[in-house]
């Protein structure tokens, strides 16, 4: 099938062209001022723009958490995505007691089969390291699966030695595989949470308060030291807070090797959310938590200064009845993540692009083309070029709506951002020469996502 996008203004991560793109089966054939052929479809661009389908990095779809699942499977949750903008996925595969790492990616592999609409691949979250491990680790990297994620927060369930920790990466190094962590410190964690519960503090404001961003600026200065000695990047997710902020600026300034995404809800929600009434509060438990006012405009300035590389989502949902409020007499019960992965690409486009935070080009940037080359997905990923997979996005830079959870396709019962007004929305999207969002509206077809086999070696040739 050949597609023909006419009257373009094309924005990639370097540039901003006005140019025509031909599509030609599932890649971009050819992008020219005037291309005049006849083709299955033609669109006509004009007035919007054209951009590379979003690609997340961190998502938690159909994942067992404290007693129960997030609500988004890959049914729901990659149809969402693709009403979003987002055409890739990265999502992890968690290790169960007992399981193999082959094992727990078959596991995640039959929770996307015949269910995902746009491509995914993913993390495997090491609970532990041992010798076999680390020989399915070697052929994981093999397999396509390039990337693992370790913990220092939670104790007894994910959390991981600093021992371990560093073989861990010795071994990524040796086999061209990257290693993202978590970085909480979970033992004084631990200890404020005890404390608190002791106390009876018991409300959802308490999630926060027991973890200061101290806890994640130290753990940050941890982890980027026991990269520096096994002499690997690392990649810090979720990054919350100024403080851990300051740890991933002066490590850049001392040339170690470190890359780290932030989340829409770090730039643009605070801990005042954990005050809403009636338990509403609950909503926005995540960890790291929600911090201060203050802190927003220097992870902005983070993004900005290339210190902070993405912005992905954390897209981890649950219903406010019956699960967040699980927690409802203590808030260590409540389950943590918020809806997103629909409304990432819009919000950093308003409160980022339209208050001159950041630029067209490095909106871009961030939530397609650097976690594509972070994560081994480009070329083939995050761009618009010649011979790159017809991902595309029309957006359109003008038309508002108003975001609330009634309109929103992510499988939960709120909306962090509800009643927001947002300008800029996804029109149109194509995954791999296919249009699956049409004026809105999604017509793409169950298990047309395909599993993402990357290249290793990516974050060692980007340092």
């Amino acid at each position: 099938m050949k597609i023909l996008i006419k009257n373009g203004k094309i924005i990639n991560y370097d540039k901003i062209i006005y140019a025509d793109i031909l599509i030609e089966n599932d890649k971009i054939k050819k992008i020219n001022n005037s291309i005049d052929i006849k083709t299955d479809k033609t669109i006509d661009a004009k007035g919007k723009y054209i951009i590379p389908g979003g690609v997340d990095v961190h998502t938690h779809l159909d994942m067992p958490f404290g007693g129960t699942t997030s609500s988004d499977d890959f049914k729901t949750g990659t149809i969402a995505a693709a009403l979003g903008g987002t055409t890739s996925i990265i999502d992890f595969a968690i290790q169960s007691k007992n399981y193999t790492l082959h094992q727990t990616i078959d596991t995640w592999m039959k929770k996307a089969h015949n269910k995902s609409v746009i491509d995914y691949g993913f993390h495997c979250i090491l609970k532990t390291f041992n010798e076999k491990i680390q020989e399915e680790m070697s052929m994981l990297v093999n397999e396509g699966i390039t990337s693992f994620k370790l913990f220092t927060a939670y104790p007894k369930v994910f959390m991981m030695d600093d021992g371990n920790i560093f073989k861990v990466m010795q071994h990524a190094g040796k086999i061209g595989a990257s290693v993202s962590i978590h970085a909480e410190n979970g033992h004084i964690i631990e200890v404020l949470t005890e404390q608190a519960i002791k106390q009876g503090k018991t409300s959802p404001k308490y999630h926060a308060i027991t973890r200061p961003p101290q806890t994640e600026a130290e753990a940050i200065h941890r982890v980027i030291t026991i990269a520096d000695i096994a002499e690997v990047p690392v990649y810090i997710v979720h990054l919350s807070s100024s403080e851990g902020l300051d740890e991933i600026k002066y490590a850049k300034y001392k040339n170690k090797i470190v890359f780290a995404e932030t989340c829409p809800q770090y730039l643009l929600l605070s801990d005042k959310c954990y005050n809403e009434p009636k338990f509403h509060g609950a909503k926005y438990v995540m960890s790291p938590p929600l911090r201060n006012v203050a802190r927003q405009e220097e992870l902005w300035n983070g993004l900005n200064q290339n210190y902070i590389h993405t912005i992905a989502t954390d897209h981890c949902p649950f219903f406010f009845k019956k699960q967040k409020e699980l927690g409802l007499n203590n808030f260590t019960k409540i389950p943590n993540g918020i809806p997103s992965i629909e409304t990432r690409i819009s919000l950093i486009y308003h409160y980022g692009v339209l208050t001159q935070k950041i630029s067209l080009t490095k909106w871009i940037d961030l939530i397609a083309t650097q976690p594509a080359k972070l994560f081994g997905l480009y070329p083939k990923k995050g761009i618009i070029k010649i011979n790159a997979d017809a991902d595309i996005v029309l957006f359109n830079p003008n038309k508002k709506h108003i975001l609330n959870h009634n309109n929103l396709h992510m499988n939960t019962d709120y909306s962090p951002y509800q009643g927001s007004q947002i300008t800029g929305t996804i029109d149109t999207v194509i995954m791999r020469g296919k249009i699956i969002v049409k004026n809105q509206q999604f017509i793409g077809a169950l298990g047309y996502g395909k599993f993402l086999k990357r290249n290793k070696n990516s974050m060692h040739l980007l340092s």
